[in-house]
């Protein structure tokens, strides 16, 4: 979702240049979005396996940094999970709908106690009356 919205915003920033400058900075976006979004991403899968392989064949710092690779890695994909979960929210729209859903489950609960507390103090005045 993302990636066609800066598609959207690149193609608006290049929209009055010929047709060849509006390819080429498309692809460039494209390339560079690839390629940084992929190689971020494989560097996060792969971190576990270069920890490791520093653990077993480095020395001194080497061994310290593949170690801490190693307990690093899935700490960092569960905050990644946390962080890329509520990013979806954000871009889908589901927090307004949420948002909107508490505002009713609320509102109807302040409704709620409202008529019961009236139907309780009017019992009260019923019983009251000769």
């Amino acid at each position: 979702m993302l990636s066609a919205e800066i598609i959207v915003i690149a193609l608006g920033t290049v929209a009055g240049q010929p047709f060849a400058t509006q390819v080429t900075v498309l692809v460039g976006i494209a390339l560079i979005m690839t390629v940084g979004v992929y190689g971020f991403v494989a560097g996060i899968v792969k971190m576990d396996d270069l920890g490791l392989y520093l653990l077993k064949k480095g020395h001194g710092a080497a061994k310290t940094i593949g170690k801490g690779l190693l307990l690093t890695a899935p700490k960092l994909v569960k905050v990644l999970t946390v962080i890329g979960t509520i990013a979806m929210f954000l871009v889908g729209g589901v927090v307004a709908a949420l948002l909107n859903a508490l505002v009713g489950i609320v509102g109807g609960g302040l409704a709620l106690l409202a008529v019961t507390l009236f139907g309780k103090l009017a019992g009260v005045y019923k019983g009251s009356r000769p």
